[in-house]
């Protein structure tokens, strides 16, 4: 594994992740696909990546007013449960398992966010002929 290969997937992870769009989402991949890393140390490496990332970003989104505190309770305390619910399921399903999942998991992401873009597109168009 390259240390360029490596440093770049950084700064892609790194650039999605501090735009709150999710950086593991392309780091998982980037790191099993192109650096050959399995599975569950790609998941790990992520997790271990996201918090000094984490911290950072929140801190300057948090400067920039753009932090909703309401209603974010409710959302962190199960969070917490099934992060730990689902470490302790990754731990024990075979690697295959955990890639298939989690390429499902892209498969249906990218298709929510294909339908609300030509959604939106749609809204812009309408909104545009009146």
């Amino acid at each position: 594994m390259g240390f360029l290969l490596l440093f770049l997937c950084g700064i892609l992870g790194g650039v999605l992740g501090g735009m709150g769009m999710g950086g593991g989402t392309a780091l998982i991949p980037l790191l099993t696909i192109l650096c050959g890393v399995e599975q569950s140390a790609a998941q790990g490496i992520n997790l271990l990546s996201f918090l000094p990332m984490a911290a950072l970003a929140l801190s300057i989104h948090a400067k920039n007013g753009l932090l909703e505190k309401q209603g974010i309770l409710p959302m962190i305390l199960p969070a917490l449960l099934f992060s730990v619910l689902g470490s302790l399921l990754a731990a024990y399903l075979p690697q295959e398992a955990l890639r298939k999942g989690f390429g499902v998991f892209l498969v249906i992401l990218s298709l929510f966010q294909f339908q609300k873009a030509f959604s939106a597109k749609k809204t812009n168009k309408t909104a545009n002929l009146q």
